[in-house]
């Protein structure tokens, strides 16, 4: 049957409950042939009618919005006002300097930021989903995008969903809806329908985009696409949640006021003094344009920008794509990592790692994930091979079973499982027993079946054995199971209910096991009651990752403090937490339910013990990241599900996984890890912090010198001494000497310590007390040096254009010198060496090429106004202005002596009391 018109051109919405019509009754409403499917025409149709199927997105910003948004700093503003100043009066030439520099900038931000736009849609490239459709009455397979409503879809063990549809054939299909609801077992569905109050995680008859098949097969009808998905809906959540300012640009804005203060003040200053002075208003306007210029470090935007783009590759090398260049400092301030439990904390791979055999037999299995590796104990011993017991229990779970286990090959690097992962555990616990499943399968041949039932919680199989007639195979919950067995042996029976209890604490996920020797399945499992005989129990758990432990004692000695987010049972997650270390012995878990009873003062109360948060709903998510961002918590959120996308971009700092993360989370993200290990989180926080503290070491090194330009033009103003640097020259100071060595200095290596630093403040300021002290020391030397110089060379009578060339070659030299006692705070600069960062000797070798040209290339000496100086001159004031190493390395020795002092102090034993 055809698309008629009508439906093609209906918009969806509001939605149908699609879950309360029978199948019959959606395949009218949607006027699709079930054996047919649509035709081209329909499709084209309502393809056009519905749009693509994809979810909404932010359209990209256009390359001039991008450039123009560059522009959004005090410090830009600043420029702007000393440029058009410099206009005013005429030295057009100063003023395209100053435009010049604000351009440069803009121009490496963009392309910084649009480089890394591009790595996202690389990703999202990567990550195209296909579709099995039926259509023209022929199998097709077609991208997930061009789905349809009406679409009949093909669907098998591990085919990802692309669009939320109707189930109208299915056979023991269970669905992994971990990426929509959190539940982290896989879900049986059926045909019926269900009532249209229903809740979401309960439509047995739907299947949603987003979720993957986990087990069996079904025809199902497309129903809704695009943004009118439940996963579609929760976007329009994530759409929604505002992004807070990180800590960069709150520190980058707070110290760009203060500098719009101070730089106005000093403007207000100089005229006043010129004024007073009865100096002609030209050149006093002049020298207050020089002071701005000065008192603004123009590179600190090209630095900022490049350090986070180091940063933001430094991090792409190691399995991190950042789409916002501020969350790589963020993580360097996190204090609070937001975990998802399932496949980011855990492998996602269901084991089984206790057992438990009638007769009170414990034993344990060892190996973690698919790979059939590990051996089977009873206390310190090996289970011998040929263990009776133990063989029944094992052929039991591996023929009660519809998974399959797949070996590696060129496609799989690891085992993997098609089908449940807690039957995948089953099989790989039979092989781990050396049992051929192959050869179990072909001896033992399944007839007949009654497949996983939801509301019984159990599932048989009946197979033709060699040495027996035949024998039915049951598993299911312990009490379902306990339920079939002989009502006689009270005894045993409560031994086996305290077992199932005992591994249950242990948060292991229990089932049971029995058999039923020569029988039929026509009766059900009504027909089996009382007949049973139990084999044994299971308890299998989802492993945490190896690597995740270790990370996650490295984020605690970095005062970073971890939280499970999890849609999974508290007990499991707290189980969890507690043997990764993110759950201590006086911390507990809540769950959803118990979190929407708590106001928000008694959350924010008890959030410093809660490790776990379980069975949240996406809006719940949110409100955990704002009440820890309301105590003050830099937030990191990682997940990979669609419940996960609102927190993602609500936190300071969302990190979604790329292989298993759905395009919801990843777009809802600042930092996507590619390898979806959380071991990178740890990676990405000390990368952040060595952002951080190279962006420090860059402002210390532009405000030193641009409080020592201030301060020797301010020196001439008031002792009466013409300009000793003329705007240009401070330009080239600010943008060549400096420019070539803070894009270098903010490639700096790890120091080594900074994981086992404290998060960096939210409020900390850009110019902490410690940079004060030494500003204060830096600049005041940097001054007598240049200025007494000046001062000098002028009483001698030499000519103005040459002293100003020494005393610009001077102002120079100093930063070089500078710029060595920024790269550590303590260590000795003699003792780092150059080739400890070979960039930053590459940028003081071009420095030092450049400032050769500017004095001896004649067309600079004219634009620049220097004239060439004797080379005994250089070697002169190089020996001089070296003073401001010397200066800072006595402050350094003094610092060491000190700390050395009180270290042996601590360490010398008390004398014995009188």
């Amino acid at each position: 049957m055809d698309a008629s018109p009508s439906f093609a051109v209906h918009e969806q919405e509001p939605p149908r409950p699609w879950h309360s019509l029978s199948p019959q009754q959606a395949l009218q409403a949607c006027e699709v042939d079930a054996a047919r499917g649509l035709d081209a025409a329909a499709v084209e149709q309502r393809l056009a009618a519905h749009g693509p199927n994809t979810l909404p997105e932010t359209p990209p910003k256009p390359l001039w919005r991008i450039f123009a948004s560059q522009f959004k700093s005090p410090l830009i503003y600043i420029l702007f006002v000393a440029a058009v100043l410099a206009v005013a009066l005429g030295h057009h030439g100063d003023a395209g300097v100053i435009l010049l520099v604000v351009v440069v900038n803009a121009l490496i931000g963009s392309a910084q930021e649009g480089r890394a736009e591009r790595s996202m849609a690389s990703l999202r490239r990567l990550s195209a989903l296909q579709a099995r459709v039926q259509r023209d009455g022929q199998e097709a397979m077609v991208e997930a995008r061009e789905l349809v409503p009406g679409d009949i879809l093909l669907l098998a063990a591990g085919d990802a969903v692309g669009a939320d549809a109707r189930l109208i054939e299915q056979a023991q299909l269970q669905m992994a809806e971990a990426a929509l609801t959190g539940e982290s077992v896989p879900v049986a569905k059926a045909v019926a329908a269900v009532s249209e109050d229903t809740g979401l995680a309960d439509r047995n008859c739907m299947v949603y985009s987003g979720t993957f098949v986990s087990a069996g097969r079904a025809r199902a009808l497309v129903v809704a696409t695009g943004e009118h998905t439940e996963v579609g809906r929760i976007a329009g959540l994530t759409t929604a949640a505002v992004e807070p300012p990180t800590p960069l640009e709150r520190r980058i804005q707070q110290f760009g006021r203060w500098l719009v203060g101070a730089a106005l003040g000093l403007f207000v200053l100089v005229v006043l003094l010129g004024l007073w002075r009865e100096l002609p208003l030209a050149d006093v306007l002049m020298v207050a344009i020089s002071q701005m210029v000065s008192m603004v470090p123009e590179g600190l935007p090209v630095a900022m920008t490049i350090a986070l783009a180091v940063g933001m590759q430094r991090m792409a090398g190691r399995g991190a794509i950042i789409r916002r260049l501020s969350a790589v400092e963020t993580l360097g301030s996190t204090t609070t990592i937001c975990s998802d439990k399932t496949g980011t904390l855990t492998r996602n791979e269901m084991t089984v790692t206790a057992l438990w055999l009638p007769g009170g037999r414990e034993l344990s299995v060892e190996g973690i994930g698919y790979a059939p590796e590990g051996a089977l104990r009873e206390g310190d011993a090996a289970v011998p091979a040929d263990d009776a017991a133990l063989l029944e229990l094992l052929h039991a779970a591996a023929l009660c079973n519809d998974a399959e286990l797949l070996p590696p090959e060129a496609e799989r690097s690891a085992w993997s499982v098609l089908g449940d992962p807690t039957e995948g555990a089953l099989r790989v616990l039979a092989a781990k027993a050396s049992i051929d499943l192959a050869a179990l399968q072909q001896a033992a041949p399944r007839e007949a079946e009654l497949p996983f039932d939801s509301d019984s919680q159990l599932m048989a199989t009946r197979h033709r054995l060699a040495d027996a007639p035949r024998r039915v195979f049951i598993k299911g919950s312990p009490e379902a199971v306990l339920r079939l067995c002989p009502a006689g042996g009270a005894d045993a029976l409560q031994a086996v209910r305290e077992a199932a209890e005992a591994l249950a604490a242990r948060a292991l996920r229990v089932l049971a096991f029995a058999v039923v020797d020569d029988d039929t399945l026509d009766g059900g499992f009504e027909a089996l009651a009382g007949r049973a005989r139990l084999l044994g129990l299971a308890g299998q758990i989802d492993p945490p990752r190896e690597e995740v432990k270790v990370a996650v004692a490295e984020c605690r000695d970095a005062g970073i403090r971890p939280v499970m987010v999890t849609g999974d049972h508290k007990l499991t997650g707290l189980a969890i937490a507690r043997e990764l270390g993110i759950a201590h012995e006086d911390d507990r878990a809540v769950d959803g339910a118990e979190l929407e009873r708590l106001g928000e003062a008694e959350l924010r109360d008890a959030l410093p013990h809660i490790a776990v948060f379980a069975r949240v709903q996406p809006a719940q998510k949110l409100r955990i990241v704002e009440a820890l961002q309301a105590r003050g918590e830099v937030v990191a959120m990682t997940g990979d599900g669609v419940n996960d996308a609102p927190a993602l971009a609500r936190a300071d700092v969302g990190v979604a996984m790329g292989i298993t993360g759905t395009e919801v989370a990843k777009g809802a993200a600042k930092i996507v890890i590619t390898d979806d290990n959380f071991a990178t989180i740890v990676g990405a926080v000390e990368q952040g912090r060595v952002v951080y503290g190279n962006l420090k070491k860059v402002i210390l090194y532009l405000f030193a010198t641009s409080m020592g330009e201030v301060l020797v033009l301010m020196l001439a103003l008031l002792g009466g001494f013409p300009l000793p640097l003329l705007a240009v020259q401070i330009l080239w100071i600010n943008i060549v000497t400096e420019g070539t060595v803070t894009v270098n200095l903010v490639m700096d290596p790890p120091d080594g310590d900074e994981m086992q630093r404290a998060p960096v403040p939210g409020d900390d300021r850009l110019l902490d007390r410690t940079m004060l002290v030494r500003v204060a020391l830096m600049t005041p030397v940097i001054a007598a040096l240049t200025f007494g110089w000046f001062a000098w060379r002028s009483g001698q009578g030499v000519a103005l254009e040459l002293v100003r060339t020494e005393t610009f070659t001077a102002l120079a030299m100093c930063q070089w010198f500078n710029v060595l006692n920024c790269q550590s705070a303590t260590r000795s600069a003699l003792r780092l060496g150059l080739l400890r960062n070979p960039w930053l000797l590459g940028g003081l070798s071009l420095s030092v090429l450049l400032q050769v040209a500017v004095i001896y290339f004649e067309p600079l000496n004219t634009m620049f106004h220097t004239v060439p100086l004797p080379p005994a001159t250089l070697l002169t004031l190089l020996a001089l202005t070296s003073g401001v190493l010397w200066a800072e390395e006595l402050r350094k020795g003094l610092l060491r002596l000190r700390r050395g002092a009180r270290a042996a102090k601590n360490l010398q034993p008390m004398e014995p009391s009188e």
